[in-house]
């Protein structure tokens, strides 16, 4: 999560929020209480966004 979390500059609750609301990649589970994030997925989230102009 602290990975994620870096990459996006996104906050916990918003990326969970994001999740729900089906705009960002699930997880994987990797456990009982660990999920884990492909980079691939990430990427692909990252470059769909809509960039900032300033």
């Amino acid at each position: 999560m602290h990975s994620v979390i870096r990459l996006t500059g996104l906050g916990r609750s918003t990326i969970y929020r994001l999740i729900a609301d089906q705009q960002f990649p699930c997880p994987v589970r990797l456990g009982l209480r660990a999920v884990a994030w492909r980079r691939a997925d990430l990427d692909r989230w990252s470059e769909a966004r809509p960039s900032a102009k300033h």
